[in-house]
Formats: C-alpha cells, structure tokens, sequence
C-alpha cells in the first residue's frame, strides 16, 4: 500500500511519504480543534444548516492543510494537490483551466 501511493504521488523515499501522512492526521485533528471557536466568532450555532457549514469546514481544512504542510516543509507538495482539488470543483461551473477573457 505505501509503495503504491508513493508511486501515485511521486514520492522518492519512505520518509517522505511518513511526513506527507503527518501532515495529514496532524491537519484532521486540528481542524477538530479550530472548527467550534472559528464557527462561534461567525455566529454559527448547531442549528444552523449543514449546507451552510460543510462549505466552511472544507476551506478551514484545506487552508490549514497548506499551512501545516508548509511548517513541515511540504507545501509544494499540498499546494499542487490544492490546484488540482480547485480545477476539478470549478469545471461544474464552467471554468476551465486556459480560460481566456473575452
């Protein structure tokens, strides 16, 4: 399994991928701790919609994936799958990667 998704991610050592998976329970527990405080300071309560708050949990999460990559020295790493996650939730919406203005 590890081999596998080193290869997927293009990961030359096992330490590497160690750290990425790291980064990875570190952003998912912290996200558990921020989530309360950060939706209490906007107002939110449990009664409010989840439509409202699953768009939040997952711009809280991806921004602290980035920053905790950054601390552990792979930003690049997160900021390229950051880029990908982006362009595949805006193709719904009609834009493209190329897109040029008219």
């Amino acid at each position: 399994m590890i081999t596998s998704m080193k290869k997927r991610w293009g990961l030359e050592s096992t330490r590497r991928f160690w750290v990425i998976m790291l980064v990875f329970a570190l952003t998912g527990s912290g996200i558990l701790l921020v989530k309360r405080p950060v939706f209490n300071v906007l107002g939110l309560t449990d009664e409010t919609a989840m439509w409202i708050k699953i768009p939040l949990i997952i711009l809280f999460y991806q921004t602290l994936l980035l920053m905790v990559g950054a601390i552990f020295g792979e930003f690049h790493f997160f900021w390229e799958k950051e880029k990908r996650l982006f362009r595949l939730l805006a193709r719904p919406f009609g834009f493209r990667q190329n897109q040029s203005s008219p």
